[in-house]
């Protein structure tokens, strides 16, 4: 296993997040299907977890402005915690990335750049900029700092909530699940860190399936925040999700829907479709658990008018899929 990344660096982190963005609450779900506790990242300032790497990634940084390419939480995370820092911010995104987030990005002051249709092309971009302006890329998932700042959400589970059995991580790039498998199993080495993600375009699932990094299609999804690749250079979280993780299990458009209706109507929660899969995966069946079982809420910064068709019950237009509407409870 690699051994880039220990929980002392995980402690470090809790040490510069410490009154800005830890201490989220962890919540007992009302859904009655399992012993579920909810870890509410939604309640972080930018709506979402991502401040937690971002914040420590830019702490580290010297240069006097930042670049990253994200799916939109990671580049609300980092313009948020550089504008907090005094430094210039520039988030490259693809054209799938739901105009909210960008919105919610330039509205703290970021330069945002459009670039492309997959998270490969704004990393392109952000890399054509560190070579010509200077500028410190912060990876979303690829940069240690970012893996533990992620890493501080694992140790605050555990110590929430002692004798958990079960984490169900969203997975993407794989910086919170790392991060998060870190730190759990350096707390107790029995709990079970299984990641969750959406079946189209799923590229660390695709990845650790094929024993490397691979490239995969882009896909509109109502888990748009676990969209995008993993680098076909990585050199951290790709090691420790294969290491540290005990499975990774897929969930459809169709189970995401269900779960965003029941975090809604039942935990009367706004939660993103990347936040439900967890939930998604136990209401589906695809992961049997018979002790307590944890997942994070990731973040609520979804695009209202979609958000308002699924808990209403309406068809959901995705690209060339359409999930058809369910109403809620059946």
């Amino acid at each position: 296993m690699t051994a880039a990344i220990t929980i002392r660096d995980v402690e470090a982190a809790a040490r510069v997040l410490r009154g800005r963005a830890d201490a989220t609450p962890l919540v007992p779900s009302l859904w009655d299907g399992a012993d579920l506790w909810l870890k509410l990242e939604i309640c972080q300032p930018i709506g979402a977890f991502k401040l937690r790497g971002a914040l420590n990634a830019v702490e580290g940084v010297e240069a006097e402005g930042v670049v990253c390419c994200s799916t939109g939480n990671h580049g609300r995370g980092v313009a948020w915690a550089a504008r907090a820092a005094g430094k210039r911010a520039v988030i490259c995104m693809s054209s799938l990335v739901p105009q909210a987030k960008v919105e919610g990005i330039r509205a703290l002051g970021a330069d945002v750049r459009i670039v492309g249709t997959s998270q490969d092309d704004a990393q392109a971009e952000a890399d054509r900029l560190v070579e010509a302006e200077g500028l410190a890329d912060i990876s979303p998932f690829d940069d240690p700092l970012v893996i533990a700042g992620q890493g501080t959400i694992g140790a605050e589970i555990m110590a929430q909530k002692p004798g958990v059995e079960t984490l169900l991580v969203p997975l993407s790039g794989g910086g919170l699940a790392a991060g998060v498998a870190l730190a759990a199993k350096a707390a107790d080495p029995q709990v079970r860190v299984i990641g969750v993600s959406m079946d189209r375009g799923a590229a660390m699932a695709a990845s650790l399936s094929a024993g490397h990094p691979v490239q995969v299609g882009e896909y509109a999804s109502l888990a748009d925040s676990l969209g995008g690749g993993i680098g076909l250079r990585n050199r951290l979280s790709f090691p420790m999700c294969r290491d540290l993780l005990d499975d990774v299990v897929q969930v459809t458009e169709d189970e995401v829907y269900r779960a965003m209706q029941a975090h809604y109507w039942t935990d009367r929660l706004v939660a993103e479709g990347a936040s439900a899969v967890g939930l998604a995966a136990l209401m589906a069946g695809k992961v049997h658990v018979s002790g307590p079982v944890a997942t994070i809420l990731t973040g609520r910064n979804v695009d209202m008018a979609q958000f308002t068709d699924v808990v209403a019950g309406r068809d959901v237009v995705l690209g060339d899929v359409i999930v058809k509407g369910i109403a809620h409870g059946t």
